[in-house]
């Protein structure tokens, strides 16, 4: 059973790095304990510490993390950041749960044309996939 879930490209995220004080959005590749990989249009250099958010719940899921990795692809570049501090292991689990509903919604709204809030979309995600969520 897989550790980390591979989320689609259509989760934004907003992110700052330290040095610089504009945020900027691109798009989350996966997410799990230790960090997280986002699609970025800018190039980083590994070691340079950055602010993550991800807004598509209440309240807003926020970490510190360390860039550890960056490699060219698709027109961009796939940046692994490293998340710190004790505190962000449950906010984690939350955080990849609501990117997997969130997903559950787009997808039911692009596929059966239904259109769900959140919350029913929570539940429905629950009934049919919570079983299979990595622990």
């Amino acid at each position: 059973m897989r550790l980390y879930l591979r989320h689609p490209t259509d989760i934004p995220i907003r992110y700052r790095l330290t040095d610089v004080a504009a945020h900027r959005s691109d798009y989350l590749r996966n997410i799990g304990r230790g960090g997280l990989c986002f699609h970025s249009r800018i190039p980083m250099v590994p070691g340079v510490r950055i602010h993550i958010e991800i807004a598509i719940a209440r309240p807003v899921f926020k970490a510190e993390g360390v860039v550890v990795w960056c490699n060219e692809d698709d027109g961009g570049f796939d940046v692994g950041v490293r998340f710190e501090g004790a505190e962000t292991d449950y906010r984690v689990r939350m955080a990849e749960q609501v990117c997997q509903i969130e997903h559950y919604r787009q997808e039911v709204l692009r596929t059966e044309g239904r259109e769900l809030t959140s919350e029913a979309a929570a539940l429905e995600w629950i009934q049919k996939d919570a079983a299979d969520y990595p622990r």
